[in-house]
């Protein structure tokens, strides 16, 4: 005999998973980069420290403040389509129970049975069923702009504190490749954590996170040797 049992979606996951991994990846690539750069430029240690304390803060408020704008205008173009979708369910419920319906004969339901579904739904809860199947919008995936803002935050001030561990710990004339081969390895595990916990395979995402990371810290160490020489 089976059970009925509550299934545990991964999609409800992404709206902090996808805040959490762009927040420490950042974190480590910009910071290890900034520090990478900088080191490369012959400045002494203290400076380096400075140099990736400094850009750990600029960069968590920064994270925090593009997300909660970016996530708010998200959720302010949703209240908008809610808000229009309202008002056409008040002007004309006929047309909407037909448009709700034609959707679903879109996805191949019959049509006498596609219109009693959207009868059915639309009695418990119109709005919503029109939010779902219309517009797309669900309790999983609405925007929420605080969680995003401080989840990128804290994920950033996490991964960026990584490299700058590495700049406490090595000898000034091993910084460089220090800092560069922590953080790919933090990266990597970055990568393979995220795959993880988003439930999808994980040497695709590994691979592509270590290798953006290098790109990154490469072009950076370059462009600050060049600074160093020139000055």
């Amino acid at each position: 005999m089976s059970r009925l049992h509550r299934e545990q979606h991964l999609i409800a996951r992404i709206g902090w998973l996808r805040a959490a991994v762009l927040g420490a990846n950042d974190g480590i690539i910009s910071t290890a980069s900034l520090i990478v750069g900088v080191a490369s430029a012959a400045t002494a240690s203290n400076e380096v420290l400075v140099a990736g304390v400094a850009g750990m803060i600029a960069g968590a408020m920064s994270m925090a403040a593009g997300e909660y704008v970016s996530v708010s205008s998200q959720a302010d173009t949703e209240r908008a389509d809610l808000g229009r979708e309202r008002r056409e369910l008040s002007d004309d419920i006929d047309f909407e129970k037909a448009e709700l319906a034609q959707i679903y004969v879109d996805r191949g339901v019959e049509p006498k049975l596609a219109r009693q579904v959207a009868e059915q739904l639309m009695r418990k809860d119109a709005l919503g069923a029109h939010a779902r199947d219309e517009l797309g919008i669900t309790a999983a995936i609405t925007a929420k702009p605080i969680q995003a803002a401080l989840t990128s935050a804290l994920t950033f001030a996490i991964g960026a504190a990584l490299p700058i561990a590495a700049v406490l710990i090595a000898p000034h004339r091993f910084l460089v490749a220090a800092v560069a081969g922590s953080s790919l390895v933090f990266l990597a595990l970055l990568g393979a954590l995220g795959a993880k916990i988003g439930g999808a395979t994980i040497l695709k995402p590994t691979l592509r996170v270590a290798f953006w990371g290098a790109f990154a810290m490469a072009v950076t160490a370059g462009i600050g040797a060049l600074i160093g020489k020139a000055v």
